[in-house]
């Protein structure tokens, strides 16, 4: 194909949104330092030190702000200075591979999986209903910047970008599907799930010093490599992440949440060891608090963001209603259906750092499958290294209090238009790249039928929940099936949320799902601080109150915060 140079009134218009974009991002940042304040060294008890000083903003006025750790030196000092006690360690669990488990009885759908295969492709297409159908040959700036090109796919008001990507790194933490076939019908008994279905970072730890020591160097730190710029994923020579789940460099965001828990258990080992404990001490210790301060985001930032804190508050008060097994397991009704609606606020594009990208911002499509092969490709995929692929985290997440990050997109179904076109590094995931099928849409479709999950309608039924009605569904007739009164449960949980909460949050069958699974794992976890010490509050750092520890803390203990990147 032959390469065309960009229009000089196209170059014009790139370079206006481009200063528009990075203004937003500059007064962002000097909002936060200005009225947002710092890094609070808090312990467990809410104390603790923090260096104060003074700042004058444009009116002469001060505001008293505390430093933070301006990179991973400055990190283990913050940590230090709380004085860190070693924790009684949890004894782990003896798990291993499980099946999956269904809490509701399956759909009978003998005689129907053909023709259902076909409408569902159908109603999964590029260009469909579903697909939101952006003017992604605008480019990703202009698709962050004028959401007019994504008219009918608006932002979430209330739901950080970097929850997406949260999402993901938890999803590939507690399940992964050793072998079901999209669209084929599959008994539970034939596919194992390969995770623990513990919130145990078992997808960062691997299998322990021990089992995966190919992730640790000789002090029990991970290994951790440069792309150029900043932290990459150890790689080997044909590029592939040498990590404890491979799912985990699909995109280049989630990419450096991964590097960024490396780099968060480095700093704990290196703080516990200046505190006087060996490696081999401070090992567990490091590998506690991690677990811990990530199960705590989970359940009090990630949870009530996705679900609402009135359904958290409902189950850790009153109990779970339906999701209780014996063990932790994962439920078909979580893993193929309701715990996907985070497809569903993925962008087009993201600004991934500020200016990596030969002193501009490196802004990229999720993915572009029309993009020629490179060893640096100009869209988000995993899987490769070069200097400006890294993130800068405030556009993922807000720092300091201060709203610095792009917003995720509704919970509803529309879904971005690069999801209709995955690359092969995506569709590599399981066994079943061999369909041909990539769109994620259809997918999530098909999946519906290989484990035979109940529809919508009978989920909320059997919860006591009243459906959505016909009215509500009716955009699903008209594919060869009666997809109005029969719902997947995956669509049903979206327009769910869609109809009911505004595509803020899940709704009632939807989130319900996702919150007693994700607490039920927790409880079910006789080393989780649910189960251990019910009573644990964080002790590492954090912007606000230790019960306030959120994602952008634990990024700030890694090293890879806003203020490291410019230190």
């Amino acid at each position: 194909m032959e390469h065309r140079e960009p229009s000089p009134s196209r170059i014009d218009e790139e370079a206006e949104l481009l200063a528009a974009h990075s203004r937003r991002k500059f007064l962002g940042i000097a909002g936060s330092l200005i009225v947002g304040g710092g890094l609070a060294a808090c312990g467990q008890d809410g104390g603790g030190t923090a260096v104060e000083n003074t700042v004058s903003s444009a009116s002469e006025t001060t505001t008293t702000v505390a430093s933070a750790p301006a990179a991973s030196g400055s990190a283990v000092e913050a940590i230090t200075e709380v004085g860190l006690q070693p924790q009684a360690i949890a004894p782990e669990p003896r798990v291993g591979p499980s099946q999956f488990v269904r809490i509701f009885e399956e759909s009978d759908l003998r005689g129907q999986v053909s023709s259902l295969a076909d409408a569902l492709v159908e109603l999964g297409q590029p260009g469909g209903i579903l697909d939101a159908n952006e003017s992604v040959e605008a480019g990703a700036l202009a698709l962050l910047n004028q959401p007019e090109l994504s008219a009918d796919n608006p932002d979430n008001p209330t739901m950080q970008a970097g929850a997406t990507f949260f999402g993901q790194f938890l999803n590939h933490d507690i399940t992964h599907d050793a072998g079901a076939r999209l669209g084929r019908p599959t008994g539970l008994e034939r596919s194992a799930n390969l995770r623990t279905a513990r919130l145990d970072l078992d997808s960062v730890y691997g299998r322990g010093l021990n089992g995966s020591r190919e992730l640790y160097d000789d002090n029990f730190r991970f290994i951790v490599e440069s792309g150029g710029f900043y932290e990459d994923l150890p790689r080997d020579a044909q590029g592939a992440a040498i990590i404890g789940d491979n799912r985990n460099d699909e995109n280049l965001i989630t990419s450096g949440m991964h590097a960024a828990f490396l780099l968060f258990h480095n700093n704990l080992m290196e703080a516990l060891e200046e505190m006087g404990l060996s490696s081999e001490e401070a090992f567990p210790q490091a590998r506690q608090l991690a677990r811990w301060h990530y199960q705590w985001i989970t359940l009090h930032e990630f949870l009530p963001a996705i679900v609402g804190q009135e359904m958290v508050d409902d189950i850790l008060a009153n109990g779970r209603q339906f999701y209780t097994p014996a063990i932790p397991q994962i439920p078909v009704e979580f893993q193929t259906s309701a715990y996907r609606f985070g497809h569903s606020l993925v962008r087009a594009s993201y600004q991934a750092n500020s200016s990596g990208d030969n002193g501009d911002p490196f802004i990229a499509m999720v993915f572009d499958v029309s993009l020629p092969a490179s060893s640096d490709p100009d869209d988000l995929r995993g899987g490769h290294r070069a200097p400006r692929r890294y993130i800068d985290w405030e556009s993922f997440f807000d720092f300091e209090g201060v709203q610095t990050a792009d917003r995720a997109k509704l919970i509803d179904t529309k879904f971005t238009s690069p999801l209709f076109r995955l690359p092969s590094i995506v569709l590599e995931e399981g066994l079943d790249q061999d369909v041909g099928v990539a769109s994620l849409a259809t997918r999530n479709l098909l999946r519906h039928l290989t484990w035979e999950v109940a529809t919508g309608q009978t989920v909320a039924n059997r919860m006591g929940v009243e459906p959505l009605s016909a009215a509500d569904l009716e955009l699903f007739n008209g594919f060869g099936a009666d997809f109005a009164a029969e719902t997947p449960l995956w669509l049903y949980v979206l327009r769910e949320a869609e109809v009911i909460n505004g595509g803020t949050h899940l709704g009632p069958v939807g989130g319900r799902i996702v919150a007693e699974v994700i607490i039920g794992l927790l409880e079910m976890d006789s080393a989780s601080f649910v189960s251990a010490e019910p009573n644990w509050v964080p002790t590492l750092p954090a912007y606000g109150e230790p019960e306030t520890f959120k994602m952008a803390d634990l990024l700030t203990i890694a090293g890879v915060d806003p203020r490291s990147r410019r230190s």
